[in-house]
């Protein structure tokens, strides 16, 4: 006869792999919705996706016109939450994002302050060129971002979970721009590029924008169950399995972005010491391991796996950590890039056949 503890263990062995599914098979129906309207982008929305199943913030850049703005308008439309988007601009204040303190007379003719909601009170934030803002400005939206709450007048203000930042930036228009300082770029959970759309995409893009014939998203939670839903996933990916081989892995790479004075070499070879030596000033920090462990996590769990594998850390390895690696001067004059540190990183670290 079989065990009880034996029948436990199969019960809760079928109770994940349902769950691994109906996480997979979610995802893509998000992403197939998303799809009607946004073409020949699906390895960025997938990679916004699992950001937000991962409780993260994503920083894109890309050409005006790639559709930022819509990208981020169907993704809320799909999960069926609330969106804003905040245009930066140099003028732009704190409590323009946050909300400000006014006063109000009651009917008794008493005054008295009264907190009115900026826009960063939604689910979803659309921060198109945030780099335009001063850093004042900036940095109010990087606080939700981290504490997902805002304080004004010494009042603390709970932001509604879930609580996702998409912002932008324009790479062609520098001049009267801020920045983001390394220091806030590492609160992102990813940096992404928005492609050029490829000959079969830009004609698609064309055909599908210029005639009367509309796209409708539908949403994929229903209203009363989206938010526990979105909860449930994004526990589903923090219980995702990793072996330690995996996790040492992830830890190697963090390890091979810091410069020798800066870490311990550890088992690192002469050759990946001598190049991040050369080429990087301060390399990333655990904030980005964490991001590669929790992406690498979400990655296996649309393969319908529920452990981690190198392939997953290698697919998420450039965008969790591209934007927090600071590269020296000698990088620039041999057109180093943070892509080419962490590819050396990956072959160099990676199981060999």
């Amino acid at each position: 006869m079989e065990s009880t503890s034996t029948t436990v263990r199969t019960k809760k062995l079928a109770d994940t792999t349902a769950e691994v599914k109906a996480f997979s098979k979610d995802f893509h129906t998000i992403t197939d919705e998303i799809g009607k309207i946004i073409v020949g982008n699906e390895e960025l929305v997938r990679s916004i996706l699992i950001a937000f199943f991962c409780g993260g913030h994503v920083l894109i850049e890309g050409l005006p016109g790639l559709g930022k703005t819509l990208l981020v308008k169907s993704l809320s439309k799909a999960l069926g939450f609330e969106f804003k988007r905040i245009q930066f601009t140099p003028d732009l204040m704190p409590a323009d994002i946050i909300g400000t303190q006014l006063v109000i007379e009651r009917e008794d003719g008493r005054k008295e302050f009264k907190f009115s909601k900026g826009p960063i009170f939604a689910n979803i934030i659309l921060a198109d060129e945030v780099n335009r803002a001063t850093p004042k400005t900036q940095s109010a939206l990087l606080e939700a971002m981290g504490e997902h709450q805002v304080t004004v007048a010494g009042n603390t203000n709970v932001l509604e979970e879930p609580f996702f930042v998409l912002a932008t930036q324009n790479p062609i228009e520098m001049e009267g721009t801020y920045p983001l300082p390394e220091a806030q770029m590492d609160r992102f959970f990813f940096k992404l590029n928005v492609p050029y759309p490829s000959h079969t995409a830009l004609r698609d893009i064309l055909s599908q924008t210029t005639t009367s014939e509309s796209y409708e998203i539908k949403t994929v939670f229903p209203k009363e169950r989206a938010l526990k839903r979105v909860l449930d996933m994004r526990r589903l990916v923090r219980d995702v399995l990793m072996s330690s081989e995996v996790q040492e892995y992830i830890v190697n790479i963090v390890m091979a972005t810091q410069p020798e004075n800066r870490r311990d070499t550890g088992n690192l070879s002469s050759e990946l010491r001598e190049y991040a030596n050369r080429y990087i000033s301060y390399g990333t920090s655990p904030r980005g391991g964490q991001a590669i462990v929790l992406a690498a996590k979400a990655t296996a769990l649309l393969d319908d796996r529920i452990n981690v594998s190198f392939e997953d850390v290698d697919r998420v390895v450039v965008a969790a950590l591209n934007h927090r690696i600071l590269v020296n001067f000698e990088a620039e004059a041999d057109k180093v890039t943070t892509h080419d540190i962490l590819k050396k990183a990956m072959n160099a670290l990676g199981p060999k056949e």
